[in-house]
């Protein structure tokens, strides 16, 4: 019987070596991807970068130079733009943490709701990103995750104000950092600031 155990260990171990290999190839193809997902993004947001054409009509739809230089003033001005939110959740998709930004989003959106839709709205986050098995789990202290789902039982518009703070001072501590410094903002400030003599 010892044996059979000892037997069962080692299927599972070279199981989970197995897993690590293939997630290591689906991490180097999702970097890959991350590029060329990104530029196809951006088509859609800046389609008239190429030919410089700007009109306020179009705001929502064009970037400016001013716009992009200032998502590297504060995390919060990248997020108070919309654009900005997109290439930053692509960029966060990169590094395997969009639930960061995913869990801000779906804060933001459950500040705004009626009073009687938030047990619905309380109880998909809970479930999404908040429980010790979720999906899309944040990353909180068990503390604030056990205050925060006797929060989402009875919700208020701020139930989940202080774990939405916590995730916030992560992604400006640690990912909004790494997104000034990446070829993914570089590349697309360079793009829209005009050609200047180096």
């Amino acid at each position: 019987m010892p044996g059979f155990f000892f037997s069962h260990n080692m299927t599972e171990l070279n199981g989970k070596e197995d897993c690590k290999l293939a997630e290591g190839k689906i991490h180097k193809k999702k970097q890959k991807s991350f590029g060329a997902d990104l530029k196809n993004y951006l088509k859609c947001m800046v389609p008239h970068i190429e030919s410089g054409i700007k009109t306020s009509n179009t705001r929502n739809v064009m970037l400016s130079t001013e716009e992009v230089i200032q998502w590297s003033q504060s995390l919060e001005k990248l997020l108070a733009s919309q654009s900005g939110q997109g290439v930053f959740q692509e960029f966060l998709k990169s590094e395997f943490s969009e639930e960061n930004i995913e869990f801000w989003l779906a804060c933001e959106d459950y500040k705004k709701t009626k009073s009687d839709h938030l047990h619905g709205k309380a109880e998909r986050i809970y479930k999404e990103f908040v429980q010790s098995d979720a999906i899309k789990q944040i990353n909180i202290d068990y503390q604030m995750r056990e205050a925060t789902a006797k929060k989402a039982q009875d919700p208020t518009p701020t139930s989940f104000d202080e774990a939405q703070k916590t995730v916030y001072t992560l992604m400006e501590r640690d990912s909004y950092p790494r997104f000034l410094k990446s070829k993914a903002y570089l590349n697309l400030l360079n793009k829209l600031q005009p050609n200047t003599s180096k």
